[in-house]
């Protein structure tokens, strides 16, 4: 998983304000990093990622993003 799409989907289950919010002030007990931290320690965004939705409870139906529908 890019960073890019580590943002897309942080912003897509917590907002585009908490989202970084959360980053900046979640410290995932798995790596006693924050988000953001974990990232710049070079931890994969998918690992952060899953570390993220296991502490948040983030359910597995939108782990993957939400659904969004197609364009007509």
């Amino acid at each position: 998983m890019r960073e890019s799409r580590f943002w897309f989907l942080m912003e897509g289950e917590f907002g585009p304000n908490y989202a970084h919010v959360l980053a900046d002030s979640l410290v995932l007990s798995q790596y006693q990093l924050t988000v953001k931290s974990s990232l710049e320690a070079g931890v994969s965004p998918r690992d952060v990622w899953d570390a993220v939705c296991e502490q948040q409870d983030v359910p597995a139906d939108r782990r993957l993003g939400r659904d969004i529908a197609p364009k007509a």
